[in-house]
């Protein structure tokens, strides 16, 4: 099984750099997880078919500034659109690359998402995915280099756009002060942040966790073309725990919704 997390690479390859401003890498991620989750669950595919639950993307949810969940897998309200209170599935996507200072931002992030979901029905199925960067630098490319060019878009597209992501180590000397520096430990203490969102088991609704977090490393600094690294350094293992994820999402969906 490929995963999502391809995808997303790719599309970083194809657009030159990764724009964490933008929703792109999430919109892949969750399109895949839902396209994963077709094929191996039947109970799951069969009320996609059947029109019990739909599918929305970026769906207000109740709580600290009207926060957004990425993907929204629900029973439609009584005016045909997402209704947080018959949510079933809901996937919220995060990255950590361009600088891991921002770690506890996006731990919060998380944290707020699943205290909204699961106080709206405790019974669905939050699901978390992290991409953890495990470059030393990155070139700020969104922030930065693309601000730079401002006025010249033009200049940014023909200059610089085609080098990136190509392995042209030049960038990072004509655009060193918009260099993200990241130590040797900080993608390790990111995955341990990380590791201490609550989980649970198919049928432990009664606790507010997660029922899975994904947590994968990628090589991405906008200079060399991005990568999901299997093996990596932090022992992650990308496929299986995917797998695991698929896996266990359609049995506790199977017995929460069809038992």
């Amino acid at each position: 099984m490929s995963t999502p997390f391809d995808a997303a690479m790719a599309a970083i390859t194809a657009a030159g750099y990764h724009n964490h401003r933008l929703e792109t890498h999430s919109d892949l991620v969750s399109d895949g997880v839902v396209a994963d989750l077709r094929v191996a669950c039947e109970a799951f595919r069969r009320d996609l078919e059947d029109g019990v639950v739909r599918i929305w993307k970026n769906v207000a949810s109740p709580g600290d500034r009207k926060r957004k969940v990425d993907l929204f897998v629900g029973e439609p309200g009584s005016d045909g659109g997402p209704d947080i209170g018959r949510v079933r599935i809901a996937v919220e996507n995060k990255s950590v690359i361009t600088a891991h200072r921002n770690r506890t931002n996006r731990f919060d992030d998380l944290s707020k998402v699943l205290a909204a979901v699961q106080g709206a029905r405790p019974g669905a199925l939050p699901i978390a995915t992290v991409l953890v960067g495990v470059a030393d630098r990155v070139l700020n490319v969104p922030d930065h280099v693309h601000k730079f060019f401002r006025d010249r878009d033009d200049a940014f597209r023909a200059q610089v756009l085609p080098r990136l992501s190509t392995g042209d180590e030049t960038l990072f000397e004509e655009f060193s002060w918009a260099i993200s520096e990241n130590r040797p430990q900080d993608p390790a203490q990111t995955v341990a942040m990380f590791r201490t969102l609550p989980t649970r088991g198919p049928a432990q609704t009664h606790l507010v966790a997660y029922d899975s977090v994904l947590l994968v490393p990628v090589q991405i600094d906008n200079v060399h073309p991005p990568a999901l690294p299997r093996p990596n350094s932090l022992g992650i293992d990308v496929d299986a725990d995917y797998r695991e994820c698929i896996a266990k999402t359609c049995r506790a969906y199977t017995a929460r919704y069809h038992m």
